[in-house]
């Protein structure tokens, strides 16, 4: 099992080193395409379209699918995106590539790597583990993403090396390599169902109610998100204030390692406090931050506010992850994680759409603002329904003071 463990680890960190550059390559291979702010926001809500889609077809099967076919598969799907990207120049073409793809244009996972991954997981690891390993896991794809934010740092120099407009589809190309690893890493993942293997796998049953209610709240926490994707926010900095693509990099990176950091200090907050509680309370001040970085009149006041937020914004990750996975029966697990993520793809799909055509009127941060408000209105909402209800670990143990 730690032999699974390890290769689940290593693709997350693969995979996200591929999103963490292809969320910035994004806007500027779309702008060598002659394509501006509201083409960036559609193609990102295609993506996050097409995500929904493929985890909620997941989430109806249940735990009737077999993880390690479900998951080599994503990551053919994953390889047939890099060289879609990398061959196509039309706009709606690369729409539809998108939206049957695997592209990201966020800082998180909302693949449908996500909820195969999870499920996966949660069948290997004991309750007490439960949050540790999803904080391992966390942490893995947030350095990946930084480093590969980090990569695009290489851009300009790739640009001197190649013929004019070739770096930009070669770098997809890349993207599409590291499909074909993460393929290699995945193929030989044994076939498990997760749930009680003597019994018939089941969809949602007494977890249903729960479930839905948490799907209902995480949409409104990532329609907000859906206004700060990494390829707006990197929009949104080059345009406002000028920057430069080996700049935008390096801050992702910096704010990526800040978001691996705080992964660490999850678990430890989440013993102490609760999961609820490190989800709500760790949230809040992040999306003041955020508010308070669309008013920023200079680059150095906007990245500082940015960095601060990352150091706070990532922490109800592994949190929710571990919670979802707690608070319903093993054989709903692959259900609740997929209707869960559905939410969080198909809301967040609805705002990037919106953001792109915010900045193409006004260089304003007008979508951080948005994403705040209902960030904030999500962590209100949460601490209000959910507070009482509290996973195995929490109740099997006289509950700590706040």
């Amino acid at each position: 099992m730690p032999n699974i463990l390890t290769r689940i680890l290593i693709g997350r960190g693969m995979r996200s080193f591929a999103d963490g550059f292809v969320a910035l390559l994004l806007p500027i291979h779309l702008s060598r395409l002659g394509y501006g702010a509201a083409e960036v926001g559609l193609l990102a809500t295609a993506t996050l379209l097409g995500s929904a889609a493929l985890t909620l077809g997941l989430g109806f099967f249940g735990g009737h699918v077999r993880l390690g076919r479900g998951l080599a598969g994503a990551a053919m799907l994953m390889a047939a995106t890099g060289l879609g990207f990398a061959g196509i120049d039309a706009f709606w073409p690369l729409l539809l590539v998108a939206f049957i793809g695997t592209i990201n244009p966020s800082s998180g996972d909302v693949s449908v790597f996500l909820p195969l991954e999870q499920s996966l997981i949660a069948h290997l690891v004991t309750d007490s583990e439960r949050t540790a390993v999803f904080a391992r896991y966390s942490l893995v794809g947030s350095l990946g993403a930084a480093l590969g934010a980090l990569s695009i740092g290489t851009l300009p120099w790739l640009d001197r090396l190649t013929s004019a407009g070739s770096a930009t589809p070669m770098l997809f190309v890349v993207y599409g390599a590291i499909g074909l690893a993460t393929l290699s890493l995945y193929a030989g993942l044994p076939d498990t169902r997760s749930g009680d293997h003597t019994k018939r796998a089941s969809r949602l049953g007494p977890s249903r109610r729960r479930v839905w209610g948490l799907a209902a709240l995480f949409s409104v926490d990532s329609f907000g998100g859906g206004f700060v994707v990494n390829s707006l926010l990197a929009l949104w900095l080059f345009e406002r204030f000028g920057l430069s693509v080996s700049t935008t990099g390096t801050i992702f990176f910096v704010t990526g390692l800040c978001s691996a950091v705080s992964f660490l200090v999850a678990v430890r907050l989440a013993r102490r406090i609760g999961l609820v509680n490190t989800m709500v309370f760790t949230h809040l001040p992040a999306n003041i931050l955020m508010i308070m970085a669309a008013f920023a009149t200079s680059p150095e006041v906007a990245v500082i506010f940015l960095v601060l937020r990352s150091l706070l914004s990532q922490m109800d990750v592994p949190a929710r992850t571990s919670y979802v996975m707690a608070i319903v029966e093993p054989a709903e697990r692959p259900a609740a994680a997929s209707l869960t993520a559905v939410p969080r793809s198909l809301a967040s799909a609805l705002s990037p759409a919106l953001a792109g055509l915010m900045l193409g009127v006004s260089t304003f941060g007008w979508p951080l603002v948005c994403a705040g408000a209902l960030k904030i209105t999500y962590d209100l909402t949460l601490l209000a329904c959910f507070r009482a209800i509290r996973p195995p670990e929490e109740t099997a143990r006289p509950k700590e003071a706040d």
